[in-house]
């Protein structure tokens, strides 16, 4: 490691400067050097906001060309940023148990996706642990996660309405089920790729299995773990609206099949942005939180 000790100029010397340290130095243009960077840093900031600035724009395009040769059945971005402006400025309102605002609504849909997602992360991340850690155990439950991870989560849906009476918690049971896939696998997996250098240190040192998952594998599969939660994530935010539109009750999914039912076109373009725009909030907080403990696996 190479360090740095500035010192103060002797009292006597720093009245004059040296004729011999100016010697054969091409003079340094501070003014260009400074223009230079203020017009790499434009660059780079145009090169950041323009290409999202055209997409929206082509997208924006489209849309209207759609609705324009459609006869408006598909209505235009104009109509729907009115019906948008009109739906943002209440969006906590209520009037009854099947009429309220939009924010309601998702914030609906957030709960059972965080107590599906909570609980199949108490459960899937252990398992992913014991699985990788012990060649036994993942011989014996590698065939029932291939046969089980494939199957649609809308397949369980009546397995939870079965069992739970109740369309809240089928709903959560639905994203229980299809989020604790990804954490499983790749928990596991991490375990797995653990050098094996650790384990015979972890072998000569005598350690015991919880010191060993606390303080050997936990952070070498902390990256790995962290894919799986992003994963699981954004599985479980697709999956509530389609449960949402088949159990009712509050929640962005219900929402959009009620207005489909009303042939308001308008709002369930709106919903559709909506969802979007969570999804891409909830995607964001966790590279956010996963590039904090593994930078060069997320920055991208």
């Amino acid at each position: 490691m190479v360090s740095a000790v500035f010192h103060s100029p002797r009292a006597s010397t720093s009245s004059a400067p040296s004729i011999a340290g100016t010697q054969g130095k091409t003079p340094v243009n501070h003014a260009h050097t400074t223009a230079a960077t203020t017009r790499s840093g434009t660059n780079a900031l145009w090169l950041a906001v323009l290409p999202p600035i055209l997409g929206f724009g082509m997208l924006l395009a489209i849309w209207a060309l759609v609705s324009k040769s459609t006869q408006g059945s598909i209505p235009s971005p104009y109509e729907t940023g009115v019906q948008a402006v009109e739906i943002f400025s209440e969006p906590f309102y209520r009037n009854g148990p099947n009429d309220q605002g939009v924010g309601w609504n998702v914030l609906m849909s957030l709960e059972r996706v965080a107590v599906g997602f909570g609980l199949a992360a108490l459960v899937g991340i252990p398992a992913g642990f014991v699985i990788g850690r012990f060649a036994f155990i993942s011989r014996m439950f590698n065939p029932l996660i291939s046969l089980l991870r494939p199957v649609s989560p809308l397949a369980w849906l009546p397995i939870g309405l079965l069992i739970f009476k109740g369309a809240n918690p089928a709903a959560i049971w639905t994203i229980f089920i299809c989020s604790i896939w990804p954490m499983v696998i790749n928990t596991a997996v991490g375990v797995q790729r653990v050098p094996q250098d650790y384990m015979n240190v972890a072998r000569v040192l005598n350690l015991s299995e919880w010191k060993i998952a606390t303080t050997i594998l936990f952070p070498a599969v902390l990256p790995y773990m962290l894919t799986g939660v992003r994963l699981a994530v954004g599985t479980a935010w697709l999956v509530i609206v389609a449960a949402e539109m088949l159990t009712g009750g509050v929640g962005i999914g219900f929402w959009v099949w009620d207005e489909w039912n009303n042939l308001n076109v308008k709002n369930i373009i709106i919903a559709i942005f909506v969802i979007g725009g969570v999804g891409l909030i909830l995607e964001y907080a966790l590279i956010r939180a996963a590039t904090a403990f593994s930078y060069e696996d997320f920055k991208s």
